[in-house]
């Protein structure tokens, strides 16, 4: 492991980051389990960033992409393609979107990308609306609407980005209100925002933020905004590459939460789709997926292989209510995490929905940020045999737990056993 760790390093960006001290090298999964180079069993409660959403290995998809590859793999987008159009009537159909248009890309950043292109391209303006807090990806345009330090690497911009109160409940100049009061206030910030701006093209929103610790807003806050930006022209642009499909258990999409004024005018997805192949796209209404006026295809964006994995993986979503499972068997393990989180001084908050749980840490007595606290509980997990991942922005630390939507109550039970050690067992050695 030392040997590929120093080539990694040799070869990569020094950028490129690696989780604990001792990287680990994954090297094949079953259902809920991967296994590491020296082999040893981990549970699997990050799914390579939310991608592999069903299961590991899932024999469904392993067999649509082998019958797939055995046929053709690509042919770009110059060309018809029965698995795309097969995908892309599905996703227009449950997208909540009217006259719906769908283009695939290969990610959620390119998927983000094309959707700020076709927002400024319709409405004529290069000022995007976004939230602090938030992560969009890791292109040029997506990073100038990344409102998150941590993953910012650069202010420049093609964008004039303006940056608006309410991706985080707890933390910020309104986090004392009420959940009525805080949307108030956010709506008549972002109103005043408006005031002091030509119109924009769109507002870009996670209706859960991923990267910066699975942190979200009372539900309505986005239907109340919609409200406010219909009123100037100002599209909204779901990022659904995380809540999409089901993970928030209660909705399909985390728009959803956000309903009560329709749809959003665009919506981006990706990861868990593809179930760790690489699918991205945009639904977007016909009149604004249409209103370029310049060719723009898609080299692999859609290609064969990726869309017979996408359909396969959707079918057994669906057949097998995963969104239901993710509801049942994610509101257990929150509980649990809960539980084992009561009375520990460096745990702030534990929060989320479905099987998309945070848990943020502080230094005990304070309410500063503990990055230390959330790798040492990492490890911690990872030698207990349990994988999860991390997040926070502007000054916060969180763990971020989010498994294959397929996890059973056993394992949920399990997982929830192991992270409680962690928790325990590092606040307890953790210098006062």
């Amino acid at each position: 492991m030392n040997d590929l760790y120093d080539r990694h390093r040799a070869v990569l960006p020094d950028w490129l980051a690696l989780y604990y001290e001792d990287p680990l090298e994954i090297t094949h999964g079953e259902g809920r389990h991967v296994w590491d180079a020296e082999g040893r069993r981990y549970l699997d409660f990050f799914g390579g960033i939310l991608t592999t959403m069903t299961a590991h290995a899932l024999p469904e998809v392993t067999k649509a992409v082998s019958e797939q590859a055995g046929r053709i793999v690509h042919s770009s987008t110059l060309y018809l393609n029965r698995p795309m159009v097969e995908l892309a009537e599905r996703i227009a159909e449950i997208s909540g979107i009217p006259d719906a248009r769908v283009f695939f890309t290969t990610s959620g950043t390119e998927a983000n990308d094309t959707a700020l292109l076709l927002a400024t391209a319709h409405r004529r303006s290069n000022t995007i609306l976004a939230m602090r807090n938030s992560y969009h990806g890791r292109s040029f345009s997506a990073v100038g609407v990344t409102g998150h330090r941590g993953w910012s690497p650069t202010s420049l911009s093609p964008l004039q980005t303006l940056y608006v109160h309410g991706g985080v409940r707890t933390r910020g100049p309104f986090a004392h209100l009420s959940d009525d009061e805080f949307v108030a206030a956010c709506v008549e910030d972002l109103k005043d925002l408006l005031g002091h701006t030509r119109a924009p093209a769109a507002l870009i929103a996670e209706p859960i933020q991923g990267v910066g610790g699975f942190t979200s807003p009372p539900d309505g806050l986005y239907a109340a905004f919609r409200d406010v930006l219909h009123e100037h022209g100002v599209l909204w642009i779901a990022d659904e590459v995380q809540t999409g499909w089901g993970r928030t258990g209660e909705h399909f999409w985390g728009w959803q939460a956000h309903g009560r004024s329709g749809p959003p005018d665009m919506l981006t997805f990706a990861k868990g789709i593809g179930n760790g192949m690489s699918i991205g796209g945009v639904v977007a209404r016909a009149e604004i997926m249409n209103c370029l006026d310049a060719n723009s295809i898609s080299t692999f964006g859609g290609t064969q292989i990726t869309m017979a994995a996408g359909l396969a993986n959707l079918d057994h979503l669906v057949e097998h209510d995963l969104q239901g499972n993710a509801r049942r068997v994610g509101g257990l393990l929150i509980e649990r995490l809960r539980a084992a989180a009561a009375g520990l001084p460096g745990v702030r908050e534990v929060r989320g929905r479905g099987l998309m749980i945070g848990i943020e840490l502080t230094r005990p007595g304070t309410d500063e940020a503990d990055p230390a606290a959330a790798a040492a509980v990492m490890q911690a997990a990872r030698d207990g045999g349990l994988l999860i991942g991390k997040g926070g922005g502007h000054g916060t630390s969180a763990l971020r737990i989010a498994p294959p939507l397929s996890l059973t109550v056993a394992e949920a039970e399990e997982g929830a056993a192991i992270l409680a050690h962690a928790l325990r067992s590092t606040q307890e050695h953790a210098p006062a």
